[in-house]
């Protein structure tokens, strides 16, 4: 790819901004920065820290340069997470890693060519747009958006600049979910009718008074678009550690496991559904909300998603976690076995866990021939992006895809407050003759915040 003069543009940013002076054992020779994509990370919790961080360094051609959070004291963490790691691979000291409280600040740095989001989910679809209209490829965690509303406004903005942007869908860069999705797609278990999905729901929680605001952080900006709220550490994420954050249980921040881990699982369904360029045309669901307590998001749930293609999917924290594809001929079980992202996952490792299994061993046996549909493979979900970006593959979960199965996890959610049948038209992305649910395609955004008011 065309990059910088490195030495030359180095020594210009020293004098004009401060820039570092110190500089990584691997400036010369196959690994030197003229060569490599520079990054930022904008956000330094839970699931930086432990999966995208670590996704991210361990590829030659990538190199962390800055951070942001609106945490003062996480983002300083993620600094020294960031200098350690190449400080103890280089064998000398790293390169400051640059701060900045305000990822803005970050996306006007010239020096940065990338941006890894790990950010609470009402943070997701801005800074990606932002990012995007800044020229910088983007990585962002799952789910898409907030609302539907959101996400179509993240994909046209994508298409409008051409930059690479990867959904956090992380399944798709493991083996079994793929080898799954190809089996079904080449009717190995005859024609598929019918989709189970296991996904857990959330517990109910205690009541929470208002707390001082901690100074390390800037609360009016970690609530963005979302209404002004008071602040309780459990509604925002623990002041000491990184457990997993409250926030993820209230519905001002989210909708709950249905995104939260719903996004995986509805995206590597519809690979194997060949369903993820639209949606389901009727869904209904029922669920349980808590009816005191701070959090506020769907507890036991189950919902029903039906396909113009004839599929009907199920999903409910009633079944083990994972998918299962039935077909006429046999059935196909897809999990992530033993694997976690995070340390706080809400589900238990199961040290017998399958990731792959089928009703008859011969199927999971069955190789794909040359003439037959192939899916893209992929060994590591960063390691896909930072290879699209150089020209070198292709990208695995896009904008388009990730927003459609986003909505999938939104539609459903909006079911589940609603009670009641609902047709949806996933060309249009609208319901149909229904001005109740259609209200729910986006939400009020809180001044100056919201991808509403992203200049492009």
């Amino acid at each position: 790819m065309q990059r910088r003069d490195f030495m030359k543009k180095t020594a210009l940013a020293s004098a004009a901004i401060g820039f570092p002076t110190i500089v990584p054992a691997s400036v010369f020779g196959k690994n030197a920065p003229s060569n490599r994509i520079t990054i930022g990370q904008i956000g330094c919790g839970r699931i930086a820290r432990d999966h995208d961080l670590p996704g991210t360094w361990r590829h030659e051609v990538a190199q962390l340069v800055a951070v942001s959070d609106v945490d003062s004291n996480r983002m300083a963490d993620g600094k020294k997470l960031i200098e350690n790691y190449y400080t103890k691979k280089n064998g000398k000291p790293y390169v400051d890693v640059k701060q900045y409280g305000d990822y803005r600040q970050l996306l006007l740095d010239r020096e940065i060519d990338a941006v890894v989001i790990s950010t609470p989910d009402h943070w997701h679809s801005q800074p990606a747009m932002e990012a995007a209209l800044a020229g910088k490829h983007v990585y962002v965690q799952k789910p898409t958006s907030l609302t539907i509303k959101e996400g179509r406004q993240l994909v046209d903005v994508v298409n409008k600049t051409g930059i690479k942007l990867q959904l956090g869908t992380q399944q798709r860069s493991s083996e079994q979910f793929r080898i799954a999705a190809e089996l079904v797609r080449n009717g190995r278990i005859g024609k598929l009718h019918t989709v189970k999905i296991g996904l857990p729901g959330d517990p109910s929680g205690p009541e929470a008074a208002p707390m001082p605001v901690p100074a390390n952080l800037n609360f009016e900006m970690w609530l963005g678009s979302t209404p002004e709220v008071p602040y309780t550490e459990i509604g925002v994420h623990p002041q000491v550690g990184y457990d997993r954050p409250g926030w993820l249980r209230l519905e001002n921040y989210g909708a709950g496991m249905i995104t939260g881990w719903g996004q995986h699982h509805f995206d590597s369904a519809a690979w194997g559904m060949d369903t993820e360029l639209t949606g389901p045309r009727y869904i209904e669901a029922v669920a349980d909300f808590p009816r005191s307590g701070l959090w506020n998001v769907h507890g036991d749930f189950m919902v029903k998603a039906e396909y113009d293609n004839g599929i009907m999917m199920l999903t409910s924290g009633g079944y083990p976690n994972g998918i299962r594809y039935e077909g006429t001929d046999g059935w196909i079980w897809v999990s992530r076995g033993n694997y976690q992202a995070s340390s706080s996952d809400p589900v238990a490792k199961d040290n017998n866990a399958k990731a792959l299994d089928a009703s008859d061993p011969k199927i999971l046996q069955s190789v794909i021939g040359p003439e037959e549909i192939h899916l893209i493979k992929s060994t590591e979900h960063h390691g896909n992006w930072l290879g699209a970006i150089q020209g070198n593959n292709e990208l695995l979960s896009p904008a388009e895809i990730g927003h459609r199965a986003c909505s999938v996890c939104l539609v459903s959610h909006i079911a589940m407050k609603l009670g009641r049948k609902l047709e949806w038209d996933a060309a249009k992305e609208e319901f149909v003759n229904d001005k109740e649910a259609n209200s729910h395609l986006s939400r009020t955004q809180r001044r100056p915040w919201g991808t509403d008011y992203v200049k492009a």
